[in-house]
């Protein structure tokens, strides 16, 4: 497939929370992420209005001390140390990817994949991982080499979803709370009533917001905790061949 000509003319470089600011509320978390190791940012060298300008983002912080799915994805080799014999391990060979984020403009060019897939051998680590909500709506890291471990769907999670595919809201929709809306106001008599008392079983798990009433601020929050399922991705870097004790 031939490059777009905004690909060709795209540099990474070294970037600041400046760059970061530039860009935060294009993301579903637009607060700020938090001590920061590294952050690079993609530059369009393209002629235009856009030349020069700051299109993408992505955040190197520190690790989490604690992830179950890190223990999976590594085979627990963290594990069994003392706490502060962890931390240390934990703190020399991780860094996580805490955003990655591309003005809607420039999208679905295959940046964030390109954004990551090209700064994380610069972080200089053995270990790469990242949480990503509905990973699998975008899977850029995937398409950038990353692993992804995903952890276990609760059932009353599954039977939603379930439910909502059976009347045609599939998961690529659920992240467009307006469009799952419109939607739902299509459904017949039947649909509607089914997946009411779907959502209402949903709801028994979040106290007051058990007695939600249908519409769109329903809907939103419902779409709000199905889509907080994050999962693990990790990437080792080959050229890294051992840990750092």
């Amino acid at each position: 497939m031939k490059q777009c000509s905004v690909c060709k003319k795209v540099q990474i470089v070294p970037g600041c929370l400046d760059d970061y600011r530039l860009l935060a509320h294009y993301h579903y978390r637009d607060s700020r992420p938090g001590p920061f190791e590294k952050i690079f940012v993609l530059r369009n060298e393209a002629a235009g209005p856009a030349r020069n300008k700051t299109i993408g983002v992505i955040v190197y912080s520190m690790p989490s001390p604690r992830l179950e799915l890190r223990g999976t994805a590594t085979d627990n080799f963290f594990s069994g140390f003392d706490r502060n014999t962890q931390l240390e391990l934990i703190n020399r060979n991780i860094r996580c990817i805490s955003r990655v984020i591309v003005a809607p403009r420039f999208r679905g060019l295959s940046l964030a994949s390109r954004l990551v897939q090209q700064t994380m051998p610069k972080m200089n680590v053995p270990i790469i991982e990242a949480m990503a909500v509905m990973g699998q709506v975008n899977p850029f890291l995937e398409k950038a080499g990353m692993m992804p471990y995903a952890s276990k769907l609760p059932k009353r999670f599954a039977q939603l979803i379930e439910a909502l595919g059976m009347i045609g809201i599939e998961d690529k929709d659920l992240i467009a709370p307006e469009n799952v809306q419109e939607k739902l106001a299509q459904l017949t008599r039947a649909e509607t009533e089914f997946i009411d008392v779907e959502i209402k079983r949903f709801l028994k798990g979040y106290g007051s917001r058990r007695n939600m009433h249908p519409g769109p601020e329903r809907t939103k929050y419902v779409l709000s905790r199905l889509t907080a399922r994050p999962a693990y991705y990790i990437w080792f870097n080959e050229s890294i061949s051992n840990f750092k004790f």
